[in-house]
């Protein structure tokens, strides 16, 4: 059987040691080992290793590899178990060797799925403007099982998720001032859709928004709007030209009434 012939230090990573053996032909570098698989297996000079103690060695040792690769992941920010199992897949780790590390990052406290989900929950709630759809789907995408998920969405009360969504429509009304208040009602509801604001919330939110504008600042908003068209529609006749020009308008959601003011005093120019 081969023989361990030599230990050494490596120089980089003083917790990993080089393993040097002869296999009949004289000495030569075998394998490396973690530390703790050295002292666990009491590899030392003059140990003889049969093919099957070789084969629970580098076992081993992929599992401490691999375990000190996800405790270097899980460092940066807290995981869901889902990202951890991705995270060493993508590093070519076996999966049993996977399900090893898993175990035992479970055991010592660097997984929890219940108390990630509620602390990503948080998170999204304090910093980041998305309503609880959007939270809702970026959990299933971390691997978070559905009955957790919606344990740890009661983290965001009803009443801060509209707030949030009050804000986001106070902010986008006035970017869109120049539209009629019809369509900026349904850009709200299509930017507060894509932000993961259930139905309620959005008309609640809209509810305290304030877009009904004056007649003047709706037809100042209406100028502006026909202005862009009437460079489009200039050389067609007048009764075309007319014609476009309202249901260029209407579709941007201005009404009859004050479309034809419009044209009436387009007229008289």
């Amino acid at each position: 059987m081969p023989i361990i012939t030599k230990i050494t230090v490596q120089k980089k990573k003083t917790d990993r040691y080089n393993i040097y053996m002869d296999y009949g032909k004289g000495e030569e570098y075998a394998f490396s080992v973690d530390e703790d698989v050295l002292i666990k297996h009491q590899l030392k000079k003059g140990l003889e290793l049969d093919e099957f103690a070789l084969s629970e060695i580098g076992y081993k040792d992929d599992i401490r590899k691999s375990y000190n690769t996800a405790i270097q992941y899980l460092s940066r920010r807290m995981r869901s178990e889902t990202e951890v199992r991705k995270h060493l897949a993508e590093k070519d780790v076996e999966e049993p060797v996977i399900q090893e590390v898993i175990h035992k990052l479970y055991d010592y406290k660097f997984l929890n799925d219940e108390e990630f989900a509620k602390a990503f929950v948080r998170t999204q709630m304090n910093t980041s403007d998305k309503g609880k759809g959007l939270i809702r789907n970026e959990l299933r995408e971390k691997g978070i099982s559905s009955r957790l998920i919606e344990e740890a969405l009661e983290e965001y009360p009803r009443e801060t998720e509209l707030n949030t969504a009050i804000k986001l429509c106070g902010k986008q009304a006035q970017k869109l001032s120049r539209d009629s208040s019809k369509i900026i009602k349904q850009k709200l509801e299509q930017m507060l859709m894509r932000k993961g604001f259930n139905f309620d919330i959005i008309q609640a939110a809209i509810a305290e928004t304030e877009l009904e504008k004056e007649e003047d600042e709706e037809m100042a908003a209406l100028k502006f709007q026909a202005e862009k068209a009437k460079r489009k529609y200039a050389k067609l006749t007048k009764f075309e030209y007319k014609q476009k020009m309202k249901q260029t308008l209407f579709r941007k959601g201005f009404s009859f009434d004050l479309i034809e003011q419009y044209l009436n005093k387009d007229e008289e120019i």
